[in-house]
């Protein structure tokens, strides 16, 4: 049956977005999500998480489909526990924006995750993870950081806020890298040129799907791009004042099952 809408596709951010403040998705939300396989389309989850990060979430949502993970530089299926696609940030591209940044603002914290479906997240001494409940490995100093190839690097400052690091990032980085913000106390660094938007173009061709017949939800800056690919970009009441001024419409916060309201409206229940 095809989609009652204009939208084959949805695509949704995690964290701060789909998730509740505990990692946990509502039972109005899954039922939300069940309407738009019922009615013939399909949820994508595009998220910064690393794939081994998104794999229980997942199974939460019973999908064995696609996932678009690491800030787009993974699209995952789910169901043959595979990447699909990745790419990787060149470890002495890594350290030499990351001395950059250093030059600028003094000492950093870094963590990287590691490439591949079960690829580690290693911290340094001194970075605290923003989410607690994530698991990581503590290694002893930065080089140990680079044992294996990775997807992206991680930054925290002691003292600047994440906006103040993240432009002072993308001043001195360059192309060596591609600078994001994906929630607090989260600035990134992955390969240059990969968005969210990059990664939803190849999953989304892999379903036979384009922009014209998508809608986004998200609430940092990281899904400004995907917001640019999508034809309709819908913020949470929570998202980043960056993410909200393009928009295309404003639902309630993650909290509040924000995403369901709008995905009841679009996709009616079956009488």
């Amino acid at each position: 049956m095809a989609a009652p809408t204009a939208y084959a596709l949805v695509a949704t951010d995690l964290d701060g977005t789909l998730l509740r403040g505990d990692d946990t998705l509502s039972d109005r939300s899954l039922a939300a999500l069940a309407r738009v396989a019922e009615a013939g389309a399909r949820h994508l989850v595009v998220t910064g998480r690393p794939a081994p990060r998104v794999r229980p979430l997942l199974d939460d949502l019973g999908s064995r489909g696609l996932a678009v993970c690491g800030q787009g530089a993974q699209v995952y299926d789910a169901g043959a526990d595979r990447l699909l696609w990745s790419v990787t940030l060149d470890r002495e591209l890594a350290e030499t924006a990351l001395g950059k940044i250093e030059a600028e603002v003094g000492q950093v914290y870094a963590a990287v995750d590691q490439d591949g479906v079960d690829g580690l997240t290693l911290i340094e001494p001194g970075y605290l993870m923003p989410h607690p409940t994530l698991p990581a490995v503590r290694v002893s100093r930065r080089d140990d950081l680079w044992c294996e190839p990775i997807s992206k690097v991680l930054l925290r400052h002691p003292d600047l806020s994440d906006d103040e690091l993240a432009a002072t990032a993308r001043a001195v980085v360059g192309s060596l890298a591609t600078v994001t913000m994906s929630g607090p106390g989260t600035v990134e660094l992955q390969p240059c040129g990969i968005t969210k938007a990059t990664g939803l173009a190849l999953a989304a061709e892999h379903l036979g799907l384009g922009p014209h017949e998508t809608i986004a939800f998200g609430d940092m800056p990281n899904d400004i791009p995907m917001f640019d690919w999508a034809a309709h970009g819908v913020a949470m009441a929570n998202a980043h004042p960056e993410l909200k001024s393009v928009a295309d419409e404003i639902t309630l916060s993650n909290e509040d099952d924000g995403i369901a309201v709008v995905l009841e409206a679009l996709f009616p229940q079956a009488r």
